[in-house]
């Protein structure tokens, strides 16, 4: 698939994606990866918006919530050959504007210290936090 500057990115919201499409994506984006089933969270999810180059699936946002008024980004991913180019900006900002039309009043994401220009440039602001790794804390002996 050509992967120039002029090649049209569409965007989708909930469009039907397989595991399998998902799964290559990631491959193609995150290393180490280890393929795993996307449709357990996405059934639960608040929202999904996946970003297409014809019928190559070129990224992908999760947004998981609450039940309430707080909604999660997780899963930016964006293929290699489409990144720069504003596709995981518009795939993030898409999500915003779908979390708040259906009633959420915070949008919240973690991310490594390296993304932090990418999710300001989306719009978010750093807050303080706290985080456990649950599997490295019951590994700890007590």
């Amino acid at each position: 698939m050509a992967t120039n500057a002029q090649t049209q990115v569409r965007y989708e919201i909930e469009p039907s994606v397989s595991d399998a499409a998902l799964n290559e994506l990631f491959a193609t984006a995150w290393e180490p990866y280890v393929e795993h089933s996307f449709m357990p969270a996405l059934e639960k999810s608040l929202t999904y918006v996946c970003a297409f180059a014809e019928s190559q699936l070129v990224g992908f946002v999760n947004v998981a919530w609450d039940g309430d008024i707080h909604a999660f980004i997780l899963d930016t991913t964006v293929r290699r050959s489409f990144q720069r180019r504003g596709v995981g900006t518009r795939l993030v900002r898409t999500a915003a504007e779908i979390a708040t039309e259906r009633g959420m009043e915070w949008l919240h994401v973690d991310y490594e210290s390296h993304l932090d220009g990418f999710y300001r440039g989306c719009g978010f602001r750093s807050t303080p936090a706290g985080v456990v790794n649950l599997k490295q804390e019951s590994r700890k002996p007590r």
